[in-house]
């Protein structure tokens, strides 16, 4: 069998135990039990009767609706003040206080740095206008440069060249002029030479006055010439080429000044969003400050935090504990009634579902019964309950109050029965009454001719008692322990829990077996507990427990969450 089959008969053992210290302890003379239960001791009656199934469960109380206040600081601080718990608050109320010591020396050193930041931007953004201004000046004396080349080229073109041109051309009509005169004189003193009015000496000087003149209409030809054919055109493609170069030198010009500017933005923005940020981290730094002092959103009653751990629930919350970032300090519920936050061990999980009736009784409140339903059951354990028993598996579930009290408080022990279902007539005995005898249920028949093993087959059950669909008969009376001396035999060892009807377990078995959700008693309330009587020596099993695999209760109880009966019978 396998070891969830094994784990299932902790909680008949557990009662079968528990019913022999009481046959040996409760039910002597002048023991805690009356004479009166002495019809017991020999075993339980087969009792033909509704039958109700049902799930008893722990839990705890909590508002269905209701506001978290939670830290907001970040990183972690700790609690210097803190509303007592369950006084009344109204809004606006002084809930807690945060120490916020650190964070007010990093605002002085924020404060510090937003100035620094501040001047830097104004800094970076006085030398960015400047080379504006800069720039714009560059810009405008290229653009200067640019048009005097173009009116130097226009002047030349429309002014210096025709006035220089026309000067080579009255100089060449002077020069032609004073040839002529000098040609004349020449041929005047020639004549007068020959007659000897005038020596040879004056003669040659004509004739070199002359050929002066020649040579300098010679010379003004030439120059009206060079003028027209080379000067013109070497002037014109100089001045062309100083407008060529002046617009490339404004294009550069331009070009500079938008690299120059580039650097400058770059760091006006880079000093803006640095600011920017320190700002931010100021802003964040003032707002965490408000933080620290919490003042209470809505009226009502302050409930401290209490976190779920590996080691269960840990401690409330306390001035002077350390908190991290998010974490819940107080609750303040709200209207909307009460739920119950309880565990099911995960043996009953297939039987509870949503929407399922509940009884709910509050430790605190005594005699009275509140109706309920199951309002959420969780497809996944609880992770938390692994660490307090590797071996148990528990499922949340919620339960809501219908007919809650003002009396009732958030955090109050209750006991949760979910009634899984009724049914109107059949045959049922105690859980105790039912053994495995080789993979097969049985029970004690103790009858005219003495004790009887006799073959059963189990139906539905809950934690008093198990339905017989076979073997048994109204009237009859079964042991609640194995006679003396009787060995139960251990069923057939599987690796796999099988199903209803598989090899190994007895047909109408409940997968599991027999266990008991977490604070179930086994016993209705007000009823008497039978003594388990038949056992010999006071009732005490063969064997120890006398069903195979020992008691096999995971965690040592074998019941989730520890294992208290309900309403604290154990």
């Amino acid at each position: 069998m396998s070891k969830k089959k094994k784990n299932s008969f902790g909680p008949v053992a557990f009662t079968i135990v528990l019913g022999g210290a009481l046959a040996v302890y409760g039910f002597g003379p002048g023991e805690w039990f009356g004479a009166e239960e002495q019809a017991l001791v020999n075993g339980a009656e087969v009792v033909e009767g509704p039958m109700k199934i049902s799930v008893t469960q722990r839990g705890e109380l909590s508002a269905k609706n209701s506001v978290q206040i939670r830290n907001q600081l970040e990183g972690r601080t700790t609690i210097l003040t803190l509303a007592p718990e369950g006084s009344k608050v109204e809004v606006g109320d002084l809930l807690a206080e945060l120490d916020i010591s650190s964070i007010v020396e990093r605002k002085v050193q924020q404060e510090i740095a937003v100035q620094n930041g501040r001047a830097q931007l104004t800094a970076d953004t006085q030398r960015h206008e400047i080379q504006e201004s800069q720039n714009e000046s560059d810009i405008k004396a290229a653009e200067q440069r640019l048009e005097f080349a173009r009116q130097d080229l226009d002047k030349y073109v429309e002014g210096d060249y025709p006035q220089e041109l026309e000067s080579a051309l009255e100089a060449i009509t002077l020069a032609k002029e004073e040839l002529e005169q000098a040609k004349s004189k020449w041929e005047y003193s020639k004549g007068l030479n020959e007659e000897g009015f005038l020596t040879f000496t004056e003669l040659e000087s004509d004739w070199l006055a002359f050929q002066r003149r020649e040579i300098n209409l010679k010379q003004a030809e030439r120059a009206q010439k060079l003028l027209a054919i080379y000067k013109n055109k070497r002037d014109t493609d100089q001045l062309e080429a100083d407008i060529e170069e002046a617009g490339r030198e404004l294009a550069r010009t331009r070009l500079q000044a938008r690299a120059r500017l580039v650097d400058f933005e770059a760091a006006v923005q880079t000093s803006s969003a640095k600011l920017n940020l320190e700002e931010d981290e100021l802003s964040k730094l003032n707002d965490q400050i408000g933080k620290g002092t919490i003042l209470s959103p809505e009226a009502g009653l302050v409930v401290y935090a209490r976190e779920a751990s590996r080691w269960g629930q840990g401690d409330p919350i306390a001035e002077g504990t350390e908190l991290r970032e998010r974490q819940e300090i107080i609750s303040i519920p709200r209207s909307g009634g009460m739920i119950v936050e309880a565990s099911l061990h995960e043996s009953v999980i297939k039987k509870v579902k949503a929407g399922m009736a509940c009884k709910v009784r509050v430790e605190a409140i005594p005699g009275s019964v509140f109706e309920g339903e199951v309002a959420f059951v969780s497809m996944l354990p609880d992770s938390t309950s692994f660490w307090s028993n590797p071996n148990q598996r528990l499922f949340k579930a919620e339960i809501q109050v219908l007919n809650g009290t003002e009396e009732m408080r958030p955090g109050m022990s209750c006991s949760v029965e979910i009634l899984v279902d009724e049914i109107a007539k059949t045959l049922f005995v105690p859980v105790q009454a039912v053994f495995q005898n080789g993979g097969k249920n049985i029970c004690f028949l103790d009858g005219p001719d003495g004790v009887q093993e006799v073959e059963v087959t189990t139906g539905k059950d809950n934690d008093v008692s198990v339905e017989i669909l076979e073997g048994l008969t109204g009237g009859q009376v079964v042991l609640m322990a194995p006679p003396a001396g009787f060995q139960l035999k251990p069923g057939p060892v599987e690796t796999e829990t099988p199903g209803e009807g598989a090899e190994g377990v007895p047909p109408g078995m409940p997968e599991g077996g027999f266990q008991r959700p977490e604070g179930g008693s086994g016993y209705p309330e007000g009823a008497r507990r039978p003594d388990g009587g038949g056992r010999p020596e006071g009732g005490a099993r063969p064997g120890g427990s006398g069903r195979p695999g020992g008691s096999g209760r995971p965690g040592g109880s074998g019941r989730p969450g520890g294992g208290q009966d309900r309403e604290g019978k154990d």
